[in-house]
């Protein structure tokens, strides 16, 4: 009886240390049972930028020891709540996503993608066709102008601001929902002009990469019958945003091993197919104050455009 009573009770100890040992792992932020939410913009291929991401967070672990989760969620406003929930530690996200988040949960941005030939920055572009006889920014007084949207900063924003300073009055203006849509009202003359994303040609092949682009295929002359006449001031490129409290020294792991991960073969093709970007530098919250300030000058309202998108 002596010996069943100590099996009955190595088995109940058994059991519960068993139970327990979970318990007993490693909770610390950056483990495998608790680690790093990595977040992606949303996109059409988020089973590409998927793949891609989760080669991003293999090479985090390789290089600084702290386990990533890679997701890609559906909109653009569940990557800044995320920030609000502590769902998100480190996300790639676009400027008005970042801005919102930074307005509502302090989240702070560490890089700013670099684009095509290290291009920190981009532009909006001011089109119209080439056989309406306007040459200059000037010109467009009194004229009717097809903008992006609302939230778009080079489609709206910036050049809408720059006929500001420099007092310029359209007679009409409209939202074509989308750069192409601008694009094709300039082309076949519904408008008499129109602001869209400005990017300059590629440096080695020397290919148009301006909004004009999005529509060559559909209609090869675009290039000839519409041209740009003024681009907006630099508009800061996408940051890289980590939420409010995330310890500093996993912040430096993380931001020195995507500085690294850029240089690598597997790096720049990652990078590319995550983002259309080449790599990152590093930034802070004072490179996006222009942007800011503006966005607040037109009374946009960021969390009802996010999520719409």
């Amino acid at each position: 009886m002596r010996i069943a009573r100590w099996y009955v009770l190595a088995l109940v100890l058994a059991i519960i240390w068993l139970s327990a040992k979970p318990l007993f792992k490693s909770r610390e932020l950056g483990s495998k049972e608790r680690p790093i939410n990595l977040m992606l913009t949303p996109s059409t291929d988020a089973q590409a930028i998927i793949r891609n991401g989760e080669e991003l967070g293999a090479y985090l672990y390789k290089k600084t020891g702290l386990h990533v989760r890679v997701s890609v969620p559906n909109y653009y406003i569940t990557v800044v709540e995320a920030f609000g929930t502590s769902r998100a530690d480190i996300a790639i996200m676009n400027t008005f996503s970042y801005l919102l988040a930074n307005s509502k949960y302090n989240a702070q941005p560490v890089l700013k993608v670099k684009r095509r030939h290290g291009e920190l920055s981009y532009r909006g572009e001011f089109i119209v066709r080439a056989d309406k006889g306007i040459t200059s920014l000037s010109q467009l007084e009194g004229k009717t102008i097809a903008f992006v949207d609302p939230s778009s900063t080079s489609g709206y924003i910036y050049p809408s601001e720059m006929l500001k300073r420099q007092n310029i009055k359209p007679k009409e203006e409209m939202f074509a929902n989308g750069h192409s849509q601008v694009v094709m009202k300039v082309y076949q003359g519904e408008v008499d002009a129109g602001a869209v994303f400005y990017s300059p040609p590629d440096t080695v092949t020397g290919e148009l990469l301006d909004a004009r682009c999005k529509v060559a295929t559909q209609f090869p002359d675009v290039y000839d019958r519409v041209k740009i006449i003024a681009l907006t001031d630099p508009i800061p490129n996408d940051p890289v945003v980590v939420r409010n409290g995330l310890p500093h020294e996993i912040v430096e792991k993380l931001v020195s091993a995507l500085l690294d991960f850029q240089t690598t073969a597997e790096g720049k093709a990652a990078l590319m197919a995550i983002a259309s970007v080449e790599g990152f530098v590093r930034t802070n919250n004072s490179d996006y104050n222009e942007v800011r300030n503006l966005v607040a000058r037109y009374g946009i309202n960021l969390e009802a455009q996010l999520k719409n998108k």
